[in-house]
């Protein structure tokens, strides 16, 4: 019965996976929002659906055991989405909109970051480290909402979703860099230290590299990059010319390609988010790799979005937890001044730096809305600060709000703005260009 129990319960959940998403696109709501919204009904936090299905059929697996396989499910989709992401972008068209995704860049770091230091020295003026974390909190992006929401969309294609893309992955790297350089000026480690964490640097003693540390970092950063685009396309050119793409071990050697990429990342303290996303670029100008139209794209799509992309919202969602909207009005100061500030600064700096790329007005707009939302890396970032006692309580109750008003309405308000206004992204101003070399 325990392996049944299972398979019932997976049953339910990818039945609601298909089903209401299906039924809340009418109302305009994008699929991942709905398969979110399904996370937080069912989740441990509200129906605890799971845990009830466990006991109606009696003995089975245990309920954590349960939940470790969907959050297994959850990265394996994390990793699969960033890697598609990278995939989709051609660095040639990037190289061609270089000023545009520069200037996207720039301001959608500095003006959200500058927002949300201000923000944290009214309440907390002396506490100069909180903040810059609450400054990098701020500059962050929700990288996997974001791309998924330009994909349902069909904007992947165009000047737009590729400058809002290579711009969101820029600037949520310079967030973490700002973070980690935080978390060692903060000179304070866990009791035992991270037992968790793989990273090499979570070995150092944070006072062995003090002012060299954000120098350093930037430095692994630079070189992981480059090591992956230069050795990951000639290592496994071979496997992709001499394997077919109709041979199902093509598909094997991809994902263990891009795993290794992402573990290799994650020891040297680079996030899941950016190794998986620069292992899809490098695979993908490996010599013999498919393009879009072949046969092996359509198996790592066909798999993410089909199982394991899903999941990934579907856990977001499961690990929100709504009673923190009752909390937050002891603090609705805090609260109303981060949402009101972030919302501000990211849609200013994304309409600006668009309008200077030379869009109108409206597709400026767009471009604003799509990096307000903040959820994965936000979270897991506060909650590294939090757990490093770099914020309060109330601080990191203020960003867990700021999830939940920006990750769900954000991607739903885009689309009802893009359907009202009726624009188009098949204009002139939206062809792709490309540079030689």
């Amino acid at each position: 019965m325990t392996s049944m129990t299972f398979l019932i319960i997976f049953l339910v959940l990818i039945t609601l996976i298909v089903l209401v998403p299906l039924f809340l696109r009418r109302f305009q709501i994008p699929s991942v929002v709905a398969v979110m919204l399904i996370g937080m009904l069912i989740g441990p936090n509200a129906l605890n659906l799971v845990e009830r299905l466990t006991h109606l059929l009696g003995s089975g697996y245990p309920v954590e055991s349960i939940y470790s396989v969907l959050d297994a499910m959850g990265l394996l989709g994390m990793v699969f989405l960033m890697a598609l992401a990278g995939m989709e972008v051609n660095l040639r068209i990037v190289r061609a909109e270089k000023r545009a995704v520069a200037w996207l860049s720039l301001l959608t770091f500095t003006i959200p970051a500058a927002t949300g230091f201000i923000v944290y020295t009214v309440f907390k003026p002396s506490d100069a480290i909180g903040s810059w974390v609450y400054a990098s909190l701020f500059a962050s992006h929700s990288v996997g909402v974001v791309f998924a929401t330009i994909r349902e969309l069909k904007v992947m294609k165009t000047r737009l979703g590729i400058i809002v893309l290579a711009a969101t992955i820029i600037t949520d790297m310079a967030s973490l860099v700002l973070l980690a350089v935080c978390i060692q000026f903060h000179g304070h480690s866990l009791p035992g230290g991270d037992s968790t964490g793989i990273s090499l640097f979570d070995r150092f003693d944070p006072g062995l590299l003090g002012a060299w540390f954000p120098m350093l970092f930037i430095a692994v950063i630079a070189a992981f990059i480059a090591m992956s685009f230069w050795l990951v396309p000639k290592a496994s050119r071979w496997f992709f010319v001499s394997i077919h793409s109709d041979d199902d071990a093509s598909l094997t050697v991809f994902l263990a390609s891009l795993l290794v990429i992402a573990f290799v990342g994650e020891m040297i303290g680079v996030s899941v988010i950016l190794s998986s996303f620069i292992g899809g670029m490098a695979l993908a100008h490996a010599r013999g790799f498919p393009t879009e139209a072949g046969l092996l794209f359509h198996k790592i799509e066909g798999l993410a979005y089909g199982l394991f992309i899903p999941f990934l919202f579907l856990t977001i969602g499961m690990k929100t937890d709504l009673g923190v909207l009752l909390e937050a009005w002891n603090s609705a100061a805090v609260v109303g001044a981060t949402v009101v500030g972030l919302v501000a600064s990211k849609v200013l700096s994304g309409w600006l730096a668009v309008r200077i790329a030379g869009f109108g007005n409206r597709k400026a707009l767009c471009a604003g809305i799509m990096t307000i939302p903040q959820l994965d890396a936000t979270l897991a970032a506060a909650a590294v600060a939090l757990e490093l006692e770099m914020i309060s309580p109330t601080f990191f109750n203020a960003i867990v709000c700021l999830s939940l008003f920006t990750a769900i309405p954000a991607p739903v308000f885009l689309k009802f703005f893009i359907v009202k206004n009726r624009i188009r992204f098949d204009q002139a101003e939206d062809a792709l260009r490309t540079v030689e070399g």
